[in-house]
Parts: structure tokens; sequence; C-alpha cells
């Protein structure tokens, strides 16, 4: 993590990428906007807004157009949350993580529980009521963490929206060598599977729509942005190992800080790489998403057969003429998603 964050350099080099595509982003009307990936937060209140104005002088951003940032707790204050309210944001994802500091050292993580508190009551008081708390479960062993008191410690601060991931182990990373070298061990499947239907079975029993795989909320408060990529509405990426779709093509962005700073501020398309989707890209893709969603997909006669076998496992079940699986089935779901594309003209 940088010890000073280059806000001024990260800025220019936003608004000279924004240049590069200026043709493009003009005839862009905008209805959700997340600023994330490295915690926006830490640009500092300033810092956000002036984000914000830059973007508003490049593309339409709809009047009710939803607008989030992703914050560290220890960020969220009251004087900061009204500031980023007048800049209009309207959402805050909050980074929870962990209730138990031990975790959250383990995690190198620079908050404390008690400051997870402190940033949701922040929000309230601050004028942004929505906002999202996000755990992470399937922890190792070793760290002996509680899920159920984590879980029960986020229902009490009752957030309108609950992201929850399990833990994955990326090349590359500090995690990646532990394990390597036996000092860690990842969650069986048994338990993460175990874990993830605790979370399911309290979050539904406590009033939360469970929407998608990893995404809970309160009855009207469903994140309209990860909606929107579900449904696989065009999206623009901006930034390092961003992301853009436009209905056909899909590109990202060089993943590394200073290799996207030096390319866009040398008038250079900072493309790592890109795919033309094909029909039958689209129509995995269109089955996949909408497996993962609570919405699912048409159950049509081509497959009735095959997601039979699902329903009586407990994976799925039919809902009028829609198929969509159970929080077991989630946890089968890139497993089920092949198995259909790959036997059925499945979407």
């Amino acid at each position: 993590m940088r010890r000073t964050v280059p806000v001024r350099e990260y800025l220019a080099a936003l608004a000279a990428e924004l240049e590069l595509r200026d043709d493009h982003i003009r005839r862009w009307s905008v209805d959700t906007l997340y600023v994330g990936g490295g915690t926006p937060s830490r640009l500092g209140a300033d810092g956000v807004a002036e984000l914000l104005d830059l973007l508003r002088g490049r593309f339409t951003l709809d009047e009710a157009a939803e607008i989030t940032i992703e914050a560290n707790p220890e960020d969220v204050t009251i004087p900061a949350v009204r500031h980023w309210r007048t800049a209009g944001v309207t959402r805050l994802s909050i980074g929870a993580q962990s209730f138990e500091d031990g975790v959250l050292a383990w995690m190198h993580r620079t908050h404390t529980a008690a400051q997870i508190t402190s940033a949701v009551e922040a929000a309230r008081a601050g004028g942004i009521a929505n906002f999202s708390l996000d755990l992470i479960f399937a922890l190792p062993e070793a760290l002996e963490r509680n899920w159920r008191d984590d879980l029960q410690s986020a229902l009490a601060l009752d957030p309108p929206h609950v992201s929850l991931y399990g833990l994955t182990v990326e090349p590359a990373t500090p995690l990646h060598r532990w394990r390597e070298r036996g000092m860690v061990h990842e969650a069986p499947d048994e338990r993460y599977e175990a874990e993830f239907v605790r979370a399911h079975d309290l979050l539904v029993a406590a009033g939360y729509e469970h929407y998608e795989v990893s995404n809970y909320a309160r009855p009207g408060w469903r994140s309209r942005h990860n909606a929107s990529y579900w449904r696989r509405v065009p999206y623009l990426g901006l930034g390092p190992s961003a992301h853009s779709f436009d209905g056909t093509r899909r590109r990202w962005n060089l993943a590394a800080y200073a290799g996207w700073e030096r390319a866009v501020s040398g008038g250079r398309d900072p493309l790592a790489g890109e795919e033309v989707l094909t029909g039958e890209d689209h129509r995995m893709e269109e089955c996949y998403l909408g497996l993962r969603t609570d919405a699912g997909i048409a159950l049509t006669d081509d497959i009735a057969a095959r997601v039979q076998l699902w329903i009586d496992a407990g994976w799925a079940w039919r809902d009028g003429a829609r198929l969509k699986l159970t929080a077991a089935g989630w946890l089968r779901l890139d497993a089920l998603s092949v198995d259909l594309t790959h036997t059925s003209s499945c979407c």
C-alpha cells in the first residue's frame, strides 16, 4: 500500500484517458457510476469530488444516477460523507471484511472492528443511507474465525446491502506464497459450503433478498450497478486493469498503475487485451449470468429433462416458466452452467 496517495497524478492520468476516449464517451448517458478498485476513498473528500466533476465533464450523468464509491471504514467520517454526498455520491461500499480484529490484522487491513461500526454511523449521520458491507468467508481454519458471530455483528448494524466473498488465493500474492510454503491452508470445500449456506440462511431469515450469488439486499436496496453487469448492459471502465464492454467486444486496460499512467500520459491507449464475443459466447454468458441471479433462465422444453436432475438434487427450482438455482445450486454454478450450455440450446 502506498504511504502517500498520488491524487494529482492519478486525476491527471484519468483525464488523459478520458481525452483518448472523448468521441465515444460523449454519446453515453450514464445511469450508474461505480468508483472502485484500490479503494478510492483514499483520494480524500476533495479528490473524490474532483474525480466526479471530471467525469461529469465528459459524459451525461442521469439526474437519478446511482453513484457508488468503495471506502475503507477508517476513511468514512461524517465530514467526508457530507462532502461525498454534496459531490453527488449516493451509495457507499464499505470494505468491512470481518468484525474480528485478529482476522483484520492477518488480512493487513488498517481498520479495526470498532471502526466499521463508526463508519456505518458516520454514513447515516452524513446523509448516505444506501451502503453495503463487504465480508469475506472461508478463511484459513487456523485463524479460528467465528463466521456466525461476524454475520450477527453485521446484522446488528442493519445494513441495506451485504456482499459476501469466499477467500480465493491469487497467484503472486503473499497468501499464495504462504500456501506454497505450507504456512496456511485454504478452507476445505465442505467448510466453504457450510459457511455459504449459513450466511444464506441467516440473512434470508433476517429479511434480505439473496438476489445474486454474492449479494443480499433489503427489499428496494439492490445495487443497480451490479445488476447492470448481470444483464450484460454495455459499460465503460477507466483506470488500471479496468474492463469495458460495448455489447460485442470486451477490452481491458494494463493492470499495473505505472504502465497505465505512462501509456495515457503519452497519449497511447492503455489496452492490455480484448476479445470479440461470438454468438456462442453470448449464449453461454447469458446462461451463466442468468443462473447466477434470482431472475434465473427461461425453462424451455429442451432443457427440462436435464434440469430435473438439478431439481431432484435440491440445486434448482421451478418458478413458473423460469428455472432458478437454490443456494446449494449457486455453489455449483460453474459446473451447472457448463453442463447446460454444452448439452442444450440454453438461453
